[in-house]
């Protein structure tokens, strides 16, 4: 009993997102549930794409395969811990898969792949003239940032992971920054506490501050909170068909977690693919400016992120031509131009599996 009184005691005594940290461990797909969120509405109407008869029987490449110990694909799938599959070619849902229990309407969080989002929200501000350029300095809009060293760092920096700014990323230590920032409740304060560790444009450093930071400025530079310009900008114009939340780090403060957090159906975040696929263009609608849309999967930079894929205006982009937005379980928007194909992989592990390089594979059978 006396054991038990003083670890609560100690527990009360940690920093909140320490102790949030150890009461809810690591990230999983329930962590929609557990932060405050705000809604990302949908629109009146609902673009929806066409399904096939039958789900396309894919193989599962040999090197994936070597021992055969997986019979079927969706075998293969379920054991290498995915929720959701879908693959889409000319607008056609060819695969689609659930499991663990989710269908169509399950709600899946999409952790990294929201960086993606906040992209193509900041390209949308610049088209529209909020935002002067991508190389403007993140301190016009960030004044709170008052050392000099942060006036030389521009928006393209962060789009880049290439900010210099000191972070530690870590995401299994509870005094990293990143349990900070992802379990914390006041954003906006924490931001006041960073600094520089280098020169911008140096190094690739992949630090979920830098989106975050993005986000703040769109929001600052059109005066309308995050979650009502994605769904001006691009929820409501791609049709999507559910209604969406984008979670934030408290009741109080309402900072969205950029860097992570949107929560929404693996057919919807397939939209974006879409979006993207067609450079920036929704049905002869210029959702994204087309500019923007081709520098984001472009190779400009000698960035590679853990898997050694080149990162740019936060999307991975391989030789080519293929690109896509990633989350930390393995949530995956990949999109194959060439073949003209859209993969979602939705789940709750990466499971040893190099995704991507299997959606490379998998086009060939297409």
């Amino acid at each position: 009993m006396i054991l038990l009184l003083l670890i609560l005691i100690i527990f009360n005594l940690l920093p909140k997102h320490i102790g949030r940290y150890f009461y809810w461990n690591l990230a999983d797909l329930n962590d929609y549930k557990k932060f405050p969120s705000l809604q990302i509405e949908k629109g009146d109407y609902s673009f929806t794409f066409f399904e096939s008869n039958n789900n396309y029987n894919f193989q599962i490449p040999e090197k994936y395969n070597p021992d055969n110990k997986w019979n079927t694909f969706e075998q293969y799938l379920e054991k290498k811990k995915a929720v959701a599959f879908l693959v889409i070619r000319n607008d056609t849902l060819v695969y689609e898969n659930y499991f663990a229990g989710y269908d169509e309407a399950s709600i899946i969080p999409s952790f990294s792949v929201s960086k993606s989002f906040v992209s193509a929200l900041v390209g949308i501000a610049i088209d529209e003239g909020y935002i002067y350029s991508p190389n403007q300095s993140i301190t016009f809009f960030l004044k709170e940032l008052k050392s000099p060293e942060f006036d030389r760092i521009t928006i393209e920096d962060l789009l880049n992971m290439r900010s210099g700014i000191k972070f530690n990323e870590g995401y299994t230590s509870p005094f990293a920054d990143m349990a900070k920032y992802y379990y914390g409740t006041d954003l906006e304060k924490y931001i006041t506490k960073l600094s520089v560790e280098e020169p911008p444009d140096i190094n690739y450093n992949y630090i979920s501050v830098n989106t975050l930071l993005l986000s703040l400025i769109v929001e600052r530079a059109t005066n309308t909170k995050l979650n009502k310009y994605c769904r001006q900008k691009l929820w409501k114009t791609l049709d999507m068909e559910f209604d969406a939340s984008w979670s934030v780090d408290s009741e109080e403060n309402k900072t969205i977690k950029s860097f992570c957090c949107i929560n929404a159906r693996a057919r919807d975040f397939a939209k974006f693919g879409r979006l993207y696929l067609n450079n920036g263009n929704w049905n002869g609608n210029q959702v994204v400016p087309e500019k923007w849309v081709k520098t984001s999967r472009s190779i400009l930079n000698d960035s590679r992120d853990s898997q050694d894929y080149p990162y740019n205006y936060h999307w991975r982009v391989l030789e080519n031509g293929c690109f896509f937005a990633k989350g930390i379980l393995g949530q995956y928007i990949f999109v194959n131009p060439d073949k003209n194909l859209i993969f979602v992989r939705m789940g709750n592990k990466y499971a040893d599996v190099d995704w991507a390089d299997l959606f490379v594979e998998l086009s060939k059978q297409l």
